[in-house]
């Protein structure tokens, strides 16, 4: 069941979400050549709690860190750890904070020294394609308006869009109605946005074809062809007019 959040649970949902969008922004300030993705996890663990939150993936379903970042050809839910990042790498980092019974959640692609002009294109689409479809996360439109906006600039662009994993509700629980994918397909739900609304859109946009495979560890997503993928989301509040972003791309940590 989709849940409208009253004004106060918003309030509580906008501070979530500048936490979440200032540990967002930490993350890609760090990502340079020589950084392990481990120091990156400790930095956004330790920012999450000094700010009396906590972080919303560690040890959700059983996920060991606090941050997913996932590097080239990995999709979404690569664990840190070792990996030192290498010039040239692009890399995608999301993150959600949890602080007085509500969450935020957002990720971005962030270039790792110099990057070839596919992996920059990439990374510029994916995010671009979040504000395709952000032109319709308003009332009076319904969840396919949104999504096919994604699909077609995706694809427009000559990049294929991730079928298995999808956006969705987001509030006192990580993952609420309703699922919001980043296609659309005659199955899907057509539920209607309404004010009060929260959701997760999170495009996952990959260079060659859309399919994936889990990796033995049983969380890292990568493309089955091994080229490179990348990943831009945030958490949108439904208003009576423009919809606002509770994750701020533009947010800086303190």
């Amino acid at each position: 069941m989709i849940t409208l959040k009253s004004s106060h649970e918003i309030q509580l949902m906008r501070q979530a979400g500048r936490i979440t969008a200032a540990a967002r922004a930490l993350a890609g300030a760090m990502v340079a050549p020589g950084v392990s993705t481990r120091e990156i996890d400790k930095a956004v663990y330790r920012f999450i709690t000094s700010q009396g939150a906590v972080p919303s993936f560690l040890h959700y379903n059983g996920y060991p860190a606090s941050v997913c970042i996932s590097v080239n050809d990995e999709v979404i839910h690569g664990i840190p750890g070792h990996r030192v990042l290498r010039e040239g790498d692009i890399v995608s980092v999301d993150v959600g904070a949890y602080k007085d019974g509500f969450h935020g959640d957002c990720a971005a692609t962030y270039p790792c020294g110099e990057i070839s002009e596919e992996a920059r294109r990439l990374i510029e689409v994916t995010r671009q394609s979040f504000f395709e479809g952000l032109r319709y996360a308003r009332e009076g439109y319904r969840l396919p308006d949104l999504s096919g906006a994604i699909q077609r600039y995706v694809e427009s662009n000559g990049f294929s869009v991730v079928r298995e994993y999808v956006g969705h509700g987001i509030g006192s629980k990580m993952h609420e109605a309703p699922e919001v994918p980043n296609y659309v397909e005659p199955r899907m739900g057509r539920p209607r946005f309404l004010r009060g609304m929260t959701i997760a859109v999170e495009p996952m946009v990959n260079a060659g074809g859309a399919a994936v495979k889990v990796m033995p560890d049983g969380w890292t997503v990568k493309t089955a062809d091994g080229r490179l993928s990348a990943h831009y989301e945030n958490t949108i509040l439904i208003t009576d007019g423009e919809p606002e972003l509770l994750t701020d791309p533009d947010a800086k940590p303190e």
